[in-house]
């Protein structure tokens, strides 16, 4: 073989090998779309997407399910109407990813049920590298209410949520503003008084003289003296005074009048149960005997009147 077809083989060779490594490439980096069932979607996200880049995962709970596709301004995609100047929403941030439904285990809800079930996503970083990405997860669907954009999305659209950072920084400066808020020159000053007045109480005012009265009170019943004796002695006669009630309670006569009381209550309670019927009983008997004298002093007249003629 003459050296110029020597150098024709060579080149052929390097050539074939460049594209053998171009297809291989380009198969390693198709390998998991082809095949797949992949589907775009998209969000739109309200605070700075500094970090995100294109390619970045999209994970479920840490899981990678696929990648961000594209990022942008909704102003971009979708122009706000003419007769409105500005609108809030068209300065969100469009992000879109592509998700692999094959990853996903068979019988998922689908889009409108995950997102009425709390499906959101928001933006997260990775550790202290400062890389960005998304992340998708089933967060309190009260909570975080969805607000559907003004616009007919082209892809599927889920939802976001402010990211970690976010919600701090907001809670961060609603505090701060509240803090702006408070006359800390009047608090200082409320402070200041009331300590005030409860060095007055402790010094010269009403809890001065109450400590003092119960130091003394203390010093006499520690004191061997007169005054602490008697004051021994009352304690210690109030002491048996208790002793003795908690016996007299315990005590079986107490317990003995209580349950007579009781029996007694009871034979009370049926005597006055039995009182009306007794009383009608007498009512009775005084309307016979007042029936009976009336029938008396009819039969006695006559006799009488005959009697007092009789003696005429």
């Amino acid at each position: 073989m003459t050296p110029q077809r020597r150098l024709y083989a060579r080149v052929g060779m390097l050539v074939l090998a460049g594209f053998l490594l171009a297809a291989g490439f380009v198969v390693f980096l198709t390998a998991n779309i082809f095949g797949a069932r992949v589907v775009i979607y998209e969000t739109y996200i309200r605070e700075s997407v500094q970090g995100l880049d294109l390619g970045a995962p999209v994970k479920f709970r840490g899981v990678a399910l696929g990648h961000v596709t594209e990022i942008g301004l909704v102003s971009a995609t979708y122009p706000a109407p003419a007769d409105q100047s500005f609108v809030d929403a068209f300065q969100l941030v469009l992000v879109r990813f592509d998700l692999d439904l094959e990853r996903l285990q068979d019988g998922v809800p689908d889009l409108r049920e995950a997102i009425d079930h709390g499906l959101r996503v928001r933006l997260a970083s990775q550790g202290l590298t400062g890389l960005a990405y998304l992340e998708m997860d089933f967060l309190p669907a009260q909570r975080f209410p969805v607000v559907p954009p003004p616009w007919r999305a082209e892809y599927g659209w889920v939802p976001s949520v402010p990211s970690t950072v976010a919600q701090v920084q907001n809670a961060a400066q609603v505090l701060l503003s509240r803090l702006e808020n408070i006359d800390f020159a009047e608090v200082f000053r409320d402070v200041a008084s009331l300590t005030e007045a409860v060095r007055h109480q402790v010094s010269e005012g009403d809890l001065a003289q109450t400590l003092s009265q119960a130091a003394i009170l203390m010093r006499r019943l520690n004191e061997p003296g007169p005054d602490g004796a008697d004051l021994a002695g009352l304690v210690a006669e109030l002491r048996g005074m208790a002793t003795e009630a908690r016996g007299l309670l315990a005590g079986r006569e107490l317990r003995g009048a209580i349950a007579n009381a009781g029996a007694a209550g009871a034979e009370i309670r049926n005597a006055a149960a039995r009182l009306p019927a007794s009383l009608a009983t007498l009512e009775a008997t005084l309307r016979t005997a007042r029936g009976a004298t009336g029938d008396l002093q009819a039969d006695l007249a006559p006799i009488l009147r005959d009697l007092r003629s009789t003696v005429a």
